[in-house]
C-alpha cells in the first residue's frame, strides 16, 4: 500500500485536480489501492484564518465566504457530470452552512479561541477532501470520502495537537479492515481529542496526517505531492542554481526541515522514521520526475553536503557576566524558563570561558524572552553578576547539512572561506557533535549573497558564477565583452566558470541586470534602457546589489573609478583593471590598494598595466612567491617603441617612421605622448614594486629619445618639422649601431633596486636584438635564471591583447 497526499496547490485548480486523478490512476492501475489524503484547496486555509479574525474582529465575513463557495462550486460544474451534482452541490453548501453559523456566532460573541478556530479550519480539508472523492467517483466507484477525526486522537492542545499514536493505530487499523478494497480520501491536518471536539495538527499536519496512517499500515512508501521537484540543495526562489537531491537519510532531512525547507517538515517524518517508511517527495506538476526519496540512510554520495538551509529572520539574545561562569545547571535553569514558557529557541551557542551565551528565537518571541530572563535572574542581575540581556535584530540563521561532513576536514573552512571572501560577517556559529549541520548566524541582508556564495563553494560539478561590473566601453571593453561572449560556453565546459555581466557603464550611461546583461546587444540596451552614468552611483548600486562573487573591472584611463578602488576593496569585491594610473602614482596609494585587497581577501589583479596580454606581472609574482630573488629585469614594454626602432633601418628616416607609425594607428594623436617614454616609466614601475622597491615615479631614471626641440614643439605639426630637423641627429645613431653590428632599443632596467630607461646600442648576443614588429618583451635574470635569464616575448599592445589580459584575470579571480 502506498499514501499519496496531495497539498494545496496541487488541488488548486480545475486542472491541478486533474493531473491528481491521473497520478491516482497510475498507482491503480499497478494494482495498488493508495489512500489518498488531501489539503485544503491552495489559498483555503489562509482565507479561513482571515474569516475567523475577521468575524473576531466584528468585520464582515460574507465576501470571503462567498469566494470560497464559488471556488469549490466551479470545479464542481467543470468536472462532475450534471447527474452527479446536485448531492454534491447540497453537501458543500451543508458545510458552508454550519461554517457561517460558527462565524456568526464569533462575530457576536467578539472572541475566537484556539478551539473554534481548529473547528473553522477544518471545513477547508472537509470540503476539499469531499468535493474529489465524489469526482474520483466518475473514474472509480470505490472511492470514498473519509474524514480523519473518526480514527486520529489527539489531545487538547488545539491549534498544534499532539497525535495519541497506539490509540490512533488502533483505529485506523481497525477502519481499514472494515472498509476492504475502498479508495480512501482522506482529509489531512485535521483529527478529534477524547471529547470527539475537532484538533488540528499544526504547520505540515496534511503530511503528518498521511506519515500516522502509513506507519499504522506499515505502508510501501509515503507520497508527499506538492509543487517542487523533491527536496532542493537550496531555496530555488533565492539560489537559481538549487537542484533536487535524490536521496536523503532522515536526519538530513530533519536537520533541513528544521532550518526552513519547508518541503516537508519534522513531525511528519517521526512516524515513517521509526518504521523505516520511506518517504517520497513529488512534483504533481511534473510526476515523470523520480523526485527525492527520505530514507533511513543517506545512499552513496560524493556530495560533501546534501544541502543549504535557512530562516531568514531570527533574534539573538546575548547574554553575560561573571555569575555565568562554573555555575552548575545556570543553562538548565535558562532554558527551562524558555520552554515552559512555549518559547522555542532555535540555535545555541556558549563561550568556552562559560563568560556567555548567546540563543537565537524568533523575532515575535524575543522581547518576551528578554522580559522573562530579567525577571528570572533579578537578583543576579542587580547583584552585577550578570549583564542586560541584549537582543540583536535583522538576522538570519544558515545550515550547511549532510552526513557526508562527519569526520571530513575542511568542511568548516570552506564555509568560513566562501562568507569571509564575500564579505559576510558570521555573528554566532553552532555544531552539533552528531556533525550533520553547521550553523551559523548572519545578517539578514547577506542572507542571499551567503547562500549562493556557499552553494556555489559546495557543489563543484555546478558552475561558479562572477558577477561582473564593468567600467569603459571603448576598445578595449567592447572587445572584452566579444571574447566573454564567444567563449561563455568553453569557460561553463572546461573551467567551471560562468561570467554575467551584471553592471555596464561608460561617461554617459550606465546600465544594470542581476541577471546579466545579453552582451550580443549591449550597446542598444545601454542606449534604449541605461540611466544617466553617475560613477559614484554606479558603484552604490554595486554594493547595494549584494551579489556574491563579484569583481569590478576598470577599463578606463581616467582617475575617477581609481578613487572608489579602496572602498570596492572594503566592499569585498575584487577588481580586475589595465588602468595603470593607481599602481603607478605615490607609493603610498600602491601600498594601500594592496594591503586593503589582501586583509579582505578578494583579488587585485592588474596584468595589462605592463604587458597588455603577455604574463609579466604574473610571472615575476610566482619566481617571487616560489622564493627566487631578482637580480636585474630588463624590459621593452612599449609596443609603440618597438615598432619604431625595429623598423629604423635601411634608408629610411626617422620622421619617416614615426610618421607611418602614427598613419598605422601605433601611436596616439600626439606620438610625443609614447616617444617620451611617460607610459613605458609607469611599468617599469609597477614592476620595481611588485619586485618589493618602494620607488616613486621621480626616482625612475627616465632617458630622452627626442632632442629637446622636438618635445618642446608648440604642434604636433611642428614637432614633425623639428623631427625633420633632427634626421642627422638620428641618422648618427643608426650609423654607430651599424657599424658595431648592433641595433637601437629603448631599453628599461631595474637593478639594485633602480630603475633606469635608457636608448642602448645592443649586438646579437642580446635577447632584445631580433625583436621585431610592435613586439613587447622582458629579461628575468634570476638566482635560478642567473645564466640563461627567462624571457617572455609577444604584442604588447592592441586592443584584442588586451582586453585578452583583462578577460585572463578576470578568469583567475574565478579560479
Amino acid at each position: 500500500m502506498r499514501i499519496l497526499k496531495f497539498g494545496g496547490t496541487s488541488i488548486g485548480s480545475v486542472d491541478s485536480i486533474r493531473s491528481v486523478l491521473e497520478i491516482v490512476q497510475k498507482s491503480h492501475e499497478y494494482g495498488e489501492n493508495p489512500v489518498v489524503v488531501l489539503s485544503a484547496m491552495g489559498g483555503v486555509t489562509n482565507l479561513l484564518t482571515q474569516l475567523a479574525s475577521d468575524a473576531a474582529e466584528g468585520k464582515n465575513f460574507t465576501e470571503g465566504l462567498q469566494e470560497m463557495e464559488a471556488r469549490h462550486f466551479s470545479v464542481v460544474k467543470q468536472l462532475l457530470a450534471v447527474k452527479y451534482q446536485n448531492p454534491v452541490f447540497t453537501r458543500l453548501k451543508i458545510y458552508l452552512n454550519e461554517l457561517e453559523d460558527l462565524l456568526q456566532g464569533i462575530f457576536n460573541l467578539r472572541e475566537l479561541s484556539l478551539q473554534s478556530k481548529d473547528l473553522i479550519l477544518s471545513y477547508g480539508e472537509r470540503c476539499s477532501a469531499f468535493l474529489v472523492s465524489k469526482i474520483a467517483e466518475q473514474h472509480f466507484p470505490q472511492a470514498l470520502f473519509v474524514d480523519a477525526i473518526q480514527f486520529i486522537r489527539t489531545d487538547s492542545h488545539f491549534g498544534s495537537a499532539h497525535v495519541n499514536q497506539p490509540l490512533s493505530e488502533q483505529l485506523i487499523q481497525a477502519f481499514m479492515a472494515s472498509n476492504p478494497g475502498k479508495l480512501l480520501f482522506v482529509t489531512g491536518f485535521i483529527a478529534a481529542n477524547e471529547q470527539g471536539r475537532i484538533t488540528t495538527l499544526g504547520r505540515g499536519g496534511s503530511d503528518y496526517t498521511a506519515a500516522i496512517i502509513g506507519a499504522a499500515m506499515g505502508a510501501e512508501a509515503i507520497e508527499i505531492w506538492t509543487d517542487v521537484d523533491g527536496m532542493l540543495t537550496a531555496d530555488p526562489r533565492i539560489v537559481r542554481k538549487a537542484f533536487s537531491l535524490p536521496v536523503l537519510s532522515y536526519t538530513e532531512a530533519m536537520e533541513l526541515s528544521y532550518f526552513g525547507a519547508k518541503v516537508i517538515y519534522p513531525p511528519t517524518m517521526i512516524p515513517a522514521f521509526l518504521k523505516k517508511i520511506p518517504i517520497v517527495i513529488r512534483n504533481t506538476f511534473n510526476p515523470a520526475f523520480a523526485g527525492t526519496i527520505i530514507q533511513h540512510d543517506g545512499g552513496k554520495t560524493t556530495l560533501p553536503i546534501k544541502g543549504i538551509s535557512s530562516i531568514s529572520d531570527i533574534s539573538v539574545i546575548n547574554l553575560s557576566g561573571s555569575g555565568m561562569v562554573g555555575k552548575a545547571g545556570f543553562s538548565g535553569r535558562l532554558f527551562t524558563l524558555l520552554a515552559r514558557e512555549q518559547i522555542n529557541v532555535v540555535l545555541i551557542t556558549q563561550s568556552s570561558s562559560e563568560h556567555s551565551i548567546t540563543f537565537a528565537v524568533h523575532p515575535a518571541d524575543a522581547v518576551r524572552a528578554k522580559r522573562l530572563i530579567e525577571n528570572e535572574f533579578e537578583l543576579e542581575l542587580q547583584a552585577n553578576k550578570l549583564l542586560e540581556p541584549e537582543i540583536e535584530n535583522h538576522l538570519s540563521v544558515m545550515a550547511i547539512v549532510g552526513e557526508n561532513m562527519k569526520k571530513t576536514p575542511g568542511i568548516s573552512g570552506r564555509l568560513f572561506h566562501a562568507l569571509g571572501r564575500n564579505g559576510i560577517n558570521v555573528r554566532a556559529i553552532a555544531q552539533g557533535s552528531s556533525e550533520y549541520n553547521i550553523s551559523v548566524i548572519i545578517a539578514k541582508p547577506d542572507l542571499s549573497k551567503a547562500l549562493n556564495a556557499v552553494h556555489d563553494a559546495f557543489f563543484a560539478q555546478l558552475n561558479k558564477t562572477l558577477h561582473v561590473f564593468n567600467v569603459g566601453t571603448g576598445n578595449i571593453g567592447s572587445t572584452l565583452f566579444r571574447q566573454i561572449q564567444d567563449q561563455y560556453g568553453f569557460l561553463l565546459d572546461h573551467n567551471d566558470i560562468e561570467i554575467k555581466v551584471v553592471g555596464i557603464s561608460n561617461s554617459r550611461k550606465m546600465l544594470f541586470n542581476s541577471e546579466g546583461i545579453d552582451l550580443g546587444s549591449w550597446k542598444e540596451h545601454l542606449q534604449q534602457d541605461g540611466e544617466q552614468a553617475d560613477l559614484d552611483g554606479f558603484v552604490d548600486r554595486m554594493r547595494a546589489m549584494n551579489l556574491p562573487n563579484c569583481v569590478f573591472i576598470d577599463n578606463t584611463a581616467s582617475e575617477y573609478p581609481i578613487m572608489h578602488y579602496e572602498e570596492i576593496f572594503r566592499s569585498n569585491i575584487s577588481i580586475v583593471t589595465c588602468n595603470k594610473i593607481a599602481n603607478s602614482g605615490r607609493y603610498s596609494q600602491y601600498r594601500l590598494l594592496k594591503d586593503t585587497a589582501r586583509r579582505h581577501g578578494v583579488d587585485f589583479f592588474y596584468e595589462t598595466n605592463v604587458g597588455a596580454g603577455l604574463p609579466i606581472v604574473r610571472v615575476l609574482r610566482d619566481l617571487m612567491l616560489s622564493g627566487d630573488r631578482i637580480i636585474r629585469i630588463e624590459a621593452i614594454l612599449s609596443g609603440t617603441i618597438s615598432y619604431i626602432f625595429n623598423n629604423f633601418n635601411g634608408d629610411v628616416s626617422f620622421h619617416d617612421v614615426v610618421k607611418n607609425a602614427q598613419e598605422l594607428g601605433y601611436t596616439e594623436p600626439d606620438p610625443r605622448d609614447d616617444l617620451k617614454g611617460t607610459d613605458f616609466m609607469r611599468k617599469m614601475l609597477i614592476l620595481a614594486r611588485d619586485a618589493g622597491y618602494s620607488l616613486e615615479p621621480e626616482d625612475v631614471q627616465l632617458g630622452s629619445i627626442l632632442p629637446d626641440a622636438c618635445i618642446q614643439a608648440a604642434s604636433v605639426d611642428e614637432f614633425y618639422r623639428e623631427l625633420k630637423a633632427a634626421d642627422d641627429y638620428f641618422n648618427d645613431l643608426k650609423s654607430e649601431a651599424a657599424q658595431g653590428n648592433k641595433v637601437l632599443r629603448y631599453i628599461g632596467k631595474l637593478e639594485n633596486g633602480q630603475v633606469s630607461i635608457a636608448l642602448e646600442m645592443v649586438d646579437h648576443a642580446h635577447p632584445f636584438f631580433a625583436l621585431s614588429g610592435s613586439d613587447n618583451i622582458i629579461s628575468f635574470t634570476t638566482e635560478r635564471y642567473k645564466e640563461r635569464p627567462l624571457v617572455v616575448k609577444g604584442p604588447g599592445a592592441g586592443a584584442e591583447v588586451t582586453a585578452a589580459g583583462v578577460f585572463a584575470d578576470l578568469v583567475n579571480v574565478g579560479a
